[in-house]
């Protein structure tokens, strides 16, 4: 990994010594999608990393109104890399969002969120170290269409890839190398048609400062794939996670093609998720890990896994944020969408994985979150669910390493509680139960108040109030 530095200064000299030309300011509005802003060279001294650069944050969703509009950029320093998709030399740096009047961290910047999730952790004495390693599911496609409108409403999607290409006829002879539906799942090539662009993907990745530790295909045909990198500290992480989908898109773009983060963008494929790989370290000891109970998990981390779990559907409003999210969240495709902790049982929303890595590899996975997710958000949330397990020795249920599907057939599992059926629901549940967010600030009552109602406008009514096209299959000639 690159040196990272840690300085207004360093930055500065860096410009200068490497001949950079220009430095772009990245942030992500409240739904986490990534903005920019960029900044010639010659515009760039110390000073910018003191006292920001103004924007008008009324026109970045989920901020403010027209009469409140003036915010900050504060770039941090420590989170500089060069950016590989310019043509002229160029760094990029993440920045806090800071409210001019006054000078205060603005309430609903996400950064500024995991920030302060990472400070409660530490001032509590739990530990003094979240680590995060997200696992971020996606798909590639050759050609993307769809539309909304008053008279039509469609997608069309396409990939080589699919099992539903190996019928058709081109300018190229079909080979027939493609993998049955939802049968890809380490997939070699040429069945694997993406091995070579998952390689360059890896290749930026590290460029940027993240570890790839392997890359595979996934379980969906049409070009699902996966590329695994090293974990870390919480804000560290989201910043990650925001630059590997900043990097899948942009390198998949060069090469003709689209990925996309959506959690279920295929009927009868399995989702897209972005399952959360969770430890706690203090003194540089894993809290997470005792030897000889279930799982080796100490009672720190049962309780951790109690919170996660009596605040799941909330944190579902969350961590699944869309109404695609529900999607996946459906029995037949591996879901965790069963709220229980199990050590091998992947539709369990909580594994916890048996590693041969000893006390320091110890973590519980939360497999429910998908891409769509803002992951400064998501692991906020997932940190305030833990604590207020650990502070309130929340006992999760008995852990179920039976076939879960098995179980409900038999009516055995009928009590088993699952995740919302819907993104109405997991707000609804989030709307219920948030005070372990805002309890010691990590969110705030307005961050909370805003997201529950741009869900509801803006998300929710707009696919509510739409004709659906399965709809014209069932009923047209009614």
């Amino acid at each position: 990994m690159p040196n990272r530095p840690t300085s207004a200064r360093d930055v500065v000299r860096r410009i200068n010594d490497e001949g950079i030309e220009f430095l772009d300011l990245k942030f992500v509005d409240l739904l986490g999608t990534l903005q920019h802003l960029t900044l010639p060279a010659e515009m760039v001294d110390e000073a910018l990393f003191r006292n920001g650069m103004a924007f008008d944050g009324s026109s970045v969703r989920g901020f403010t109104r027209i009469n409140q509009s003036d915010m900050l950029l504060i770039p941090d320093p420590a989170s500089v890399f060069a950016d590989p998709f310019f043509d002229d030399p160029a760094l990029s740096v993440f920045c806090d969002i800071v409210d001019p009047n006054g000078r205060y961290t603005f309430s609903r910047d996400p950064r500024s969120v995991a920030r302060r999730a990472e400070v409660l952790l530490r001032s509590l004495g739990i530990a003094d170290t979240a680590y995060f390693g997200p696992e971020i599911e996606f798909f590639i496609f050759d050609d993307v269409r769809f539309d909304q409108a008053t008279q039509h409403g469609y997608f069309f999607l396409n990939s080589s890839a699919a099992s539903w290409s190996t019928g058709e006829k081109g300018d190229d002879p079909n080979l027939g190398h493609r993998a049955a539906q939802r049968g890809a799942y380490f997939s070699a090539p040429p069945v694997d048609q993406y091995n070579n662009l998952r390689s360059k993907i890896s290749h930026v990745l590290k460029k940027v400062g993240l570890q790839p530790e392997l890359h595979h295909h996934e379980v969906g045909a049409a070009g699902q794939c996966e590329i695994g990198f090293r974990f870390g500290p919480l804000l560290q992480q989201a910043d990650a996670a925001i630059k590997y989908k900043y990097v899948v898109k942009n390198v998949v773009n060069r090469f003709g093609k689209t990925a996309t983060f959506m959690p279920k963008p295929l009927l009868q494929e399995n989702g897209s998720g972005m399952h959360h790989n969770i430890s706690l370290s203090k003194d540089g000891r894993n809290v997470f890990y005792e030897a000889g109970r279930y799982g080796d998990l100490s009672e720190v981390a049962l309780h951790f896994v109690g919170g996660l779990l009596a605040h799941a559907r909330a944190l579902c409003g969350i961590c699944c944020p869309t109404t695609n999210s529900y999607r996946r969240l459906v029995p037949g495709y591996e879901a965790p969408m069963n709220l229980l902790y199990s050590g091998r049982n992947r539709s369990a929303c909580i594994r916890i994985p048996t590693m041969t890595g000893g006390p320091k590899s110890k973590r519980i996975e939360f497999r429910t979150p998908d891409p769509s997710c803002n992951p400064y958000l998501s692991f906020a949330a997932i940190m305030c669910a833990g604590i207020d397990g650990v502070r309130r020795r929340i006992e999760p249920p008995d852990p179920v390493d039976e076939d879960i599907y098995e179980l409900a057939a038999s009516g055995a599992g009928a009590d088993i509680e699952r995740t919302p059926g819907s993104l109405d629901e997991a707000i609804t549940a989030l709307e219920a139960d948030h005070d372990f967010l805002v309890q010691d600030g990590v969110f705030t009552p307005d961050l909370i108040e805003t997201w529950v109602e741009y869900k509801r406008q803006n998300e929710i009514d707009f696919v509510r109030l739409r004709p659906h096209p399965g709809e014209f299959s069932l009923y047209f000639n009614t």
